[in-house]
């Protein structure tokens, strides 16, 4: 990464279209919110859904902001007419610049830990934690070396027309596609127009990868598969799934990997499969994902006396629910779940939260829901019990959890669940 990478006003104004104040300084950096501000840094005046940034700008200049990039005249600024178009404009000019293999991941779930795998496989930089919005991606090629061989970012979408814009943003030359599921359908609206702002990724990227269950929509010609079934182009065979960590063979090779589940073989299936693409050496590709380590919050193996804790509160959504699940499954018993509430999942939310209900009470001898469906969830099942909140869940997570040998902690990332770890582990 190139921290200190400068950009004079004048040439800003050229790639934005934009009026250059007087006072306007070379920035360093760019942010969008004014609370991130560090001397010598853009800050771009986004519109918000309650303030527009331009409320924020005499604040971001304050902190020492080397010029405003906003809708208003200002000696220390950029004035333009649409400063999140421009931001979508800066950044695609940013990824011109880099000569290097970009490649894109997205997908309803395993997104995140696909782009972990394949950054590691290949050796790449990429984007950090979940971090894949326009003003994120552009910022990440702005601190991008042009000397990197590649470069790996995440690309994620809760509306229609999103991913057009981080497609013209990113330009990926190698489009890696997980999954299609019940996410985002409050934006999205519904499992079809999902998979459809979904494959547009495929469908941009000269190289084209997705997981074998994609042929279900109809995927772009020229696109390669990857899975432990026997249709795939790219083949993992003898999965095994263990609850301290994970293997299956590929191209004659057995990977010993230290993350758990079904998703992060998956993911490490895919790295393979993309380094195989590329030309790159598979036997130097696995020794380097067998380094991978397990990220905090995605089935993270924690010890608290006699019991083990997964904490999977990265995130969730019923197909997630499922993989974490069948980890569980292979964890020495009595077990139990905490599940929080799974968000966005539209209409049909409290179905798909009792649905879940059930898939937790087979697989676990007790759980804890907490949210707005734990009542309804916990109802007329033996070993459940429910909780409003993270807090109400905190007073009775100790006696709930006495004499469990394995427990799984789920839930959206709203909830912040990882707070009930510091209540079993104090």
């Amino acid at each position: 990464m190139t921290p200190d990478r400068r950009l004079s006003p004048a040439l800003l104004a050229r790639v934005l279209d934009a009026r250059p104040g007087e006072r306007a300084e070379p920035a360093r950096d760019l942010v969008w919110d004014s609370r991130a501000v560090t001397p010598g840094a853009a800050f771009v005046a986004l519109p918000g859904a309650r303030t527009h940034g331009e409320v924020y700008a005499e604040d971001a200049l304050a902190r020492g902001a080397a010029l405003v990039i906003g809708t208003r005249s200002r000696a220390r600024g950029l004035q333009v007419a649409d400063p999140y178009r421009a931001l979508l404009q800066l950044g695609s000019w940013l990824r011109t610049g880099f000569p290097g293999v970009v490649a894109g991941v997205s997908g309803s779930v395993g997104k995140t830990s696909t782009k972990e795998a394949l950054a590691r496989a290949l050796g790449w930089p990429a984007t950090e934690g979940n971090l894949n919005t326009p003003p994120a991606l552009s910022r990440f090629f702005w601190h991008l070396s042009p000397d990197a061989e590649g470069a790996v970012v995440e690309l994620g979408i809760d509306r229609p027309g999103e991913m057009d814009e981080l497609l013209e943003l990113t330009a990926p030359d190698l489009g890696v596609l997980t999954a299609v599921a019940a996410v985002h359908l409050e934006g999205l609206g519904s499992l079809e127009a999902v998979a459809r702002e979904k494959l547009k990724l495929l469908a941009a990227s000269p190289l084209r990868l997705a997981h074998e269950e994609l042929r279900r929509w109809g995927l772009p010609q020229g696109t390669r598969t990857y899975g432990f079934g026997l249709g795939a182009d790219f083949a993992g065979e003898a999965l095994e799934l263990g609850c301290e960590g994970t293997r299956f063979r590929y191209g004659g090779r057995t990977l010993r990997i230290r993350t758990l589940g079904r998703g992060a073989a998956l993911a490490a299936l895919a790295a393979m499969a993309a380094a195989e693409l590329l030309g790159r050496d598979v036997r130097e590709t696995a020794e380097r994902l067998e380094t991978l380590e397990p990220a905090p919050g995605r089935l993270e193996p924690l010890r608290f006396g006699r019991t083990l804790w997964l904490n999977d509160s990265y995130n969730a959504s019923p197909r997630a629910l499922e993989a974490a699940l069948e980890v569980l499954a292979r964890c020495p018993g009595p077990r139990g779940v905490v599940l929080g509430t799974m968000r966005e999942l539209g209409a049909e939310a409290e179905r798909w939260h009792l649905e879940a209900a059930e898939r937790v009470m087979a697989t676990a001898d007790r759980a804890l829901f907490v949210g707005e469906f734990a009542e309804a969830m916990a109802a007329g099942r033996p070993g459940a019990a429910a909780a409003a909140s993270v807090e109400e869940a905190s007073e009775q997570l100790l006696e709930w959890s006495r004499g469990l040998a394995s427990v799984l902690v789920k839930g959206s990332r709203a909830l912040a669940l990882e707070r009930l770890l510091e209540v079993a582990g104090a």
